[in-house]
């Protein structure tokens, strides 16, 4: 099969020829059709993100296709099936404490390298394999279709970090990085799951009012000015009432405290979900008054990613129509284009716009 290689950090992805995966016990091979190519991917094939890549390797997190081979212990699944492919893959022999690899991007320590050994390849190819369970039932769609399907993969972050946090529907959020790729889809699956409002703080008054054009007044947008205490009682302001959760995304760029201004909004007895950046990059980490915390019974959820089942809900939110995908603004490229998707992917990272390939 084709594929998009990276044989080594800073160097260009190598379209060529690979071996087809095998199928064992436990697996499932599917055809990619089409997948996201994230927006600071080119960080991690340069290695600025130091990711946790074992070289050479075929990158690409996820994807939508076509099941191609399936295992013995696929009792549902079909040839032909249009299908999801969830690249966070778990350890088996460990289920309170799996151990993670996503799929074609990073691994999360020694076992995290483990999982990455055998499923390691990821989506930028014409055929990637799969543990089963990482395999979710679309449905019938198009080819066309496959494209804006993808934004799943995004959706899917901030789905994660609001499962954490049990956000419930009539509650006010709080989400920290709104103007982002990330964050506006945090914004729109909020409002999905039944949110009353979101507070959305930013610098970009042109994304700001693009939010409440598209989401209406159920959005409150807040211009920042970088003074923390300003800030913060501006996006307390902007709440019609105490604000029950704060959803942070900022990346690894972002000042801790233009994140604390955000955090120390929630209210007493409130969540905070940090799914971000702060401290990645080496700077300073977010530092939080204990008195604060604990006082205030303040619970704070660290969350990587989201739960096994978590896709197959957001598609069932999808197919009821709370979550449109047409938001998106798709361009698409080839496989044989595979570097000029990542440019692009850079380029063009902002809300609801998805750089795809198709293979």
């Amino acid at each position: 099969m084709k594929a998009a290689v990276l044989k080594s950090f800073g160097s260009p992805l190598v379209i060529e020829d690979v071996p087809d995966p095998a199928i064992g016990t436990g697996e499932v091979i599917v055809d990619v059709v089409a997948t996201r190519v994230l927006s600071y991917m080119n960080e991690v094939l340069d290695g600025t993100r130091n990711y946790a890549l074992d070289l050479p390797i075929v990158p690409g997190p996820g994807g939508i296709g076509r099941v191609r081979a399936i295992g013995p212990d696929a009792t549902r699944l079909a040839i032909g099936d249009w299908v999801f492919c969830d690249p966070t893959v778990r350890s088996r022999d460990d289920s309170v404490a799996p151990d993670i690899a996503l799929q074609g991007l990073t691994a999360a320590g020694p076992g995290g390298m483990l999982l990455q050994q055998h499923f390691r390849h990821g989506s930028f190819a014409e055929q990637m394999r799969l543990p089963t369970e990482n395999v979710k039932r679309l449905g019938a769609i198009t080819s066309e279709e496959a494209t804006r399907w993808c934004a799943l993969g995004t959706l899917l972050v901030p789905y994660g970090g609001f499962l954490a946090a049990n956000l419930q529907a009539g509650e006010t959020v709080l989400v920290s990085g709104a103007t982002g790729n990330f964050g506006s889809a945090a914004v729109s699956v909020a409002l999905a799951m039944g949110a009353a409002c979101v507070v959305a703080p930013g610098r970009n008054e042109k994304i700001l009012a693009d939010l409440v054009r598209r989401f209406g007044d159920r959005v409150k947008p807040v211009r920042l000015t970088g003074n923390e205490d300003d800030d913060r009682e501006s996006m307390k302001r902007a709440a019609p009432g105490p604000i029950d959760c704060v959803f942070d995304i900022m990346p690894p760029s972002v000042s801790p405290t233009v994140v604390r201004a955000a955090v120390m909004t929630v209210r007493a007895y409130g969540r905070v979900v940090l799914m971000g950046g702060v401290g990645m990059a080496g700077g300073a980490g977010l530092e939080l008054p204990y008195p604060w915390i604990m006082r205030n019974c303040i619970g704070i959820h660290g969350v990587w990613m989201y739960p096994p089942d978590a896709a197959s809900r957001l598609i069932a939110l999808v197919r009821a129509g709370l979550l449109r995908l047409d938001a998106y603004e798709t361009t698409a490229f080839d496989l044989d284009h595979a570097n000029a998707a990542v440019e692009h992917a850079a380029a063009n990272g902002g809300p609801f716009k998805l750089t795809v390939i198709r293979p």
